[in-house]
Order: structure tokens, then C-alpha cells, then sequence
């Protein structure tokens, strides 16, 4: 109540003006009605004192807050898995299959974010969760590149983005895997552009390809490896440049940046690669196709002509495991041999027993290391594992029982499918595989 006294100008003297205030009242009435621009408890106080607390959910007792800190707070609110502190969800997340991860990204925003983070699949590493899928480029009849994903734990051959436009019908491009999880194309021969430089790759964790910094030479049917998590490339091929490649170089993906390395002594395609205690040892073909080898090593940066035993009988496909060099013994990948570096010869170490055939189909495209096993890659997608940690094994030692056939697309067409098409004249090569990687997720 408010009460307001004038004196008359009349009287010559002054007007005065008295306000007299009501005595303060507790008041548990909800005054968020009472002005539509009121807002906040405080703009209601200033008309009715003694007000409390407005439960109404639009008037806020500090006033409005920004809408980023509102969606900040939902954020925090907003648990993983109802009932559970956000450690425990995030620890069961990470024990799904990988199978189930795209199912995942589906149930919320929340888990989608997490399933976007490097630090999901840090815990999965740490916790001995991720999983090593197989990854395999292959060339059609018609020059087409595809390719697919194995899952070795169900199974399955698993559908992916297909590749970018530029590597859909290229030649002699290669391929690599850095940090585990970051599938990289770089170089190659466009039919209608001739050599590139562009460098792509495929992240396993977002299901996407992305673009790299290209490299600084055009190249094609160049040969690669990965030290130190970094990709060299050297050697191969360049329109318009008579004679093959000598220059080498290397991608950081830390800098994000490509950088030039020792030339090599004689420039080669190369045809076979492998890094082999800290080196990396090529064999291919010089300008005048004459087989030539050379190893790099990073310590020095410099290229030197090798001639030993180890080159002399290395065969394709072959890999490095566990300090020791393995390569195939025969066409289908069911014999193998290892390098002995005290006789500086290779020997005969394991024989599955069981021999597939000697077609194109049949043909050991790739060996790589898949949960701590070797694995033999075949032009028709079926592969073998094999255990190869123990090495006292010898050739004379049954080592049938180390060899495990994992049910691929390769493995519906039988032995004597087979042998009818070789009888009937219907050998030829339908696909062949180009490059194949495993990565961790």
C-alpha cells in the first residue's frame, strides 16, 4: 500500500511528496503471474517483498543462463547407462563387439560422441578389447577396385564406403596402416590422368575416408613400408620421366607433413618389401629389368646395394614376426620358410599338410599378423592361421595341428570345383587381391 500527499501551489510553498510502505508480510504466494515481465524471483520481489522461492519451471532464481551453459548442463546430466556412474557404462561400452559398434552410434547422441573419441578406443587397447579386422583391395576382370573387411571373430565379410573415385580404377598405388587404426592409399596411375601424388585414408574408427597432404612426387608402382609409425615411399615410376625412380620419402603423421629422404643407389620398381631389425629391404626391377636389392636404413638415412643369402632365395608374400622373416615355400601359401641368419640361408619350417592346388584362385596373395598369428591371405579370400611362436619348429615336426582354415568367401568353392575348371580351360583370373592390412579398433 502506498500513500501520496501534495501541498497546493496556492500556498507558495514547495510540494511535498510522502510515500508511506506497508510493513513487510511473509508471503508463500507464487507471484510469477503477476507481471509478464517478470522474468526472475528477484524482478517479482521488487513488486511484492517477501516473496519466496517461485517453484514455476519458467522463472529461474538466478536469472537466465546462456543457452551453451543450459546444453552444457544437460550434457553432464545425461548418464551413459541410466543407474550407473559414467566409469562402470563406459567400462561394459567398451566390451561390446565391434560387429555391434555401428548399432551403437544409433541408441543416442551421447554414445555416439564417445564412440567418436580417440579415448573409447585407448580403453579398448589398454583393456585388451580391440579387435583386428582384415582388409583386402581387390581388382575385378574389368579393372574395378573393391574392397571388404573380415571380421575373424563371427565370421563375416563385412560391407564398406566405397573407395574415393580416384582409386576406383588406379594402377601400381600403394598401401599402408598407420596408428593402428588409419588405412592409407598414396600414389598410383589414374587411366586418364597418369601418375598422382594424392594421399587418402581411411579412419576404421569413424568408417570414413579423409583426405592427406600429397605426396611431393608423383609416383606409381612404388614400394612402401612403415617405420617408427611413419610411411616411407620410394622408388617406382613417373609419367613423363624416362627410366624408374631413385628419390625416397617420408610422411609424418605427427607434423602432418612430407619430407625427402636419401636417394637410392639405383632406381627400381620395387616388387617385394620388408622391414626386418629396423631396416627396410627392397628387391624389384632397375630401368634395364634387372633384379636389383637394396636396404635403407633410417639410423644413417642412406641406401646401400645388399647381395646376401636373405635375398638371394626371398620369395613373395613374406612378413616379419616376432624378429624372424617368414616367407611362402609354395603357390597356395601351405608351406612355409624362415631366414636362419647363422647359416644366412632359408630353411623349410611348416607344412600345413593340406595343399589346395596351384591355380591363380588358390595363389598366397599376402602374409600378415593377425592376433599374434600369421595369416595366409588368398586371391579367393579364404585364409589359414597359423601359429609360428614357437621356433624350434622344424619342417620334420607335424605341424598340421598349428594351421587353423578360418571360413571365408574362398572356401565355398571346393577341390574338385576347382580341378573341373582347370580340366574345362576356365582358369583364368576373375579378381586378384592388390593390397591387404589388418586394423586394430
Amino acid at each position: 500500500m502506498q500513500r501520496t500527499v501534495e501541498a497546493s501551489p496556492a500556498s507558495g510553498q514547495r510540494g511535498v511528496r510522502v510515500q508511506a510502505q506497508a510493513p513487510l508480510v511473509e508471503s508463500v504466494s507464487c507471484y510469477c503471474r503477476v507481471d509478464a515481465g517478470l522474468k526472475t524471483v528477484a524482478g517479482a520481489r521488487k513488486l511484492v517483498p517477501g516473496a519466496k522461492l517461485c517453484i514455476q519451471p519458467d522463472i529461474l532464481p538466478n536469472g537466465p543462463k546462456p543457452r551453451s551453459q543450459r546444453r552444457g548442463r544437460s550434457r553432464t546430466q545425461a548418464p551413459f547407462l541410466p543407474g550407473l556412474p559414467d566409469d562402470l557404462a563406459i567400462a561394459c561400452l567398451i566390451r561390446v563387439p565391434r560387429a555391434d559398434h555401428q548399432n551403437l552410434r544409433l541408441v543416442c547422441r551421447t554414445w555416439n560422441r564417445l564412440l567418436s573419441k580417440n579415448y573409447f578406443y585407448s580403453l579398448r587397447a589398454s583393456m585388451g578389447t580391440a579387435e583386428e579386422w582384415v582388409y583386402v583391395f581387390k581388382r575385378d576382370r574389368d579393372g574395378k577396385i573393391s574392397w571388404h573387411a573380415f571380421d575373424p571373430i563371427n565370421q563375416l565379410w563385412l560391407p564398406l564406403p566405397p573407395v574415393p573415385a580416384e582409386y576406383s580404377e588406379a594402377l601400381g598405388f600403394g598401401c599402408a596402416v598407420l596408428n593402428g587404426c588409419n588405412l592409407y592409399l598414396f600414389g598410383g596411375k589414374d587411366p586418364l590422368r597418369g601418375s598422382m601424388s594424392r594421399v587418402v585414408f581411411y579412419n576404421a574408427r569413424t568408417n570414413k575416408w579423409f583426405r592427406a597432404p600429397s605426396m611431393l612426387c608423383k609416383r606409381h608402382f612404388s614400394g612402401s613400408c612403415v617405420l617408427n609409425n611413419c610411411l616411407y615411399v620410394a622408388g617406382g615410376e613417373c609419367d613423363g620421366i624416362h627410366g624408374t625412380l631413385q628419390s625416397a620419402e617420408v610422411y609424418d603423421p605427427n607434423r602432418n607433413k612430407w619430407a625427402f629422404v636419401g636417394e637410392m643407389s639405383n632406381g627400381m620398381v620395387p616388387l617385394i618389401g620388408v622391414v626386418y631389425e629396423e631396416k627396410w629391404f627392397v628387391k624389384g626391377l632397375d630401368s634395364n629389368r634387372q633384379v636389383v636389392s637394396e636396404v635403407y636404413e633410417p639410423s644413417s638415412n642412406s641406401w646401400s646395394a645388399v647381395n646376401h643369402g636373405m635375398v638371394i632365395g626371398w620369395r613373395n608374400p613374406s612378413i616379419s614376426m616376432n624378429g624372424r622373416l617368414y616367407s611362402s615355400d609354395c603357390r597356395d601359401g601351405c608351406k612355409l620358410r624362415v631366414f636362419d641368419d647363422a647359416t644366412d640361408s632359408w630353411r623349410r619350417f611348416m607344412d600345413s599338410k593340406l595343399h589346395l592346388g596351384s591355380s591363380q584362385s588358390l595363389e598366397a596373395a599376402a602374409f600378415v599378423s593377425l592376433n599374434g598369428k600369421l595369416a595366409v591371405i588368398r586371391n579367393n579370400m579364404s585364409i589359414s592361421l597359423v601359429d609360428v611362436s614357437n621356433p624350434e619348429m622344424s619342417f620334420e615336426t607335424n605341424s598340421a595341428h598349428l594351421w587353423e582354415t578360418i571360413s571365408g568367401k574362398g572356401q565355398l568353392k571346393t577341390f574338385m570345383s576347382n580341378l573341373w575348371s582347370s580340366i574345362a580351360g576356365r582358369t583364368g583370373l576373375k579378381s586378384h587381391i592388390v593390397h591387404c592390412q589388418v586394423l586394430q579398433v
